[in-house]
């Protein structure tokens, strides 16, 4: 299978704008997605930190689960699809990141993993029955969305759980929109993947987030 172009640029930008962090702590300063320089007035971070890496093990690990689910995506809801898919998840991911640590003024966060979840999470929806992880898509997206609640409750291990659901969350979405379809022949896995999405609202809401 040929690898799509505007998979093969995403997964190139991410490398290059990678490498020149890790050898450039000012460029990676600069461009971090860091709570109080984004409330200071630099948003421009909400977008850019999403192509900084920790280092390339980070990098490797976003771009391979990138490598493996987005064509998927790509072939189903074309370049633009993707492309609004990424983007929006990105974005959701880093919303809900601003909108959980807003108080924190010293929150720092990198890495695509809010637009790769977002990706993940679209073909998962896509294809609900495709394997992932040993399980069905779906059945791991539930259980993954489960644990990322967890985590964001109890700050587990050093990982941007808000980014990844905010990312799942934009994903579904996007996806839900450009094939409407989906809603009507697999209404039960929509239904199921939103659950998790509504307990992290409910709990929000009553402040044990």
């Amino acid at each position: 299978m040929n690898l799509p172009l505007v998979l093969i640029a995403m997964i190139v930008i991410n490398a290059i704008v990678s490498y020149k962090g890790f050898n450039d702590i000012s460029f990676f300063r600069k461009y971090e997605f860091h709570i109080g320089s984004i409330r200071a007035g630099e948003q421009y971070r909400m977008f850019t930190s999403a192509f900084l890496h920790a280092d390339w093990m980070h990098l490797g690990f976003n771009m391979l689960t990138l490598y493996f689910f987005a064509p998927v995506v790509i072939y189903n809801i074309g370049t633009l699809g993707f492309l609004l898919v990424y983007f929006a998840s990105l974005i959701c991911g880093s919303l809900l990141t601003l909108s959980f640590h807003k108080n924190e003024p010293s929150y720092r966060a990198i890495g695509a993993s809010g637009a790769v979840m977002g990706v993940l999470f679209s073909s998962i929806l896509i294809y609900p029955d495709m394997q992932v992880n040993f399980m069905p898509g779906y059945i791991f997206g539930i259980v993954y969305l489960l644990f990322t609640i967890y985590g964001m409750k109890t700050r587990a291990g050093n990982i941007g759980h808000t980014a990844h659901f905010g990312g799942a969350i934009g994903g579904f979405i996007i996806t839900l929109i450009r094939i409407p379809d989906i809603l009507f022949h697999n209404t039960m896995v929509v239904i199921l993947l939103a659950v998790p999405v509504v307990i992290m609202l409910i709990m929000a809401k009553a402040g044990k987030l």
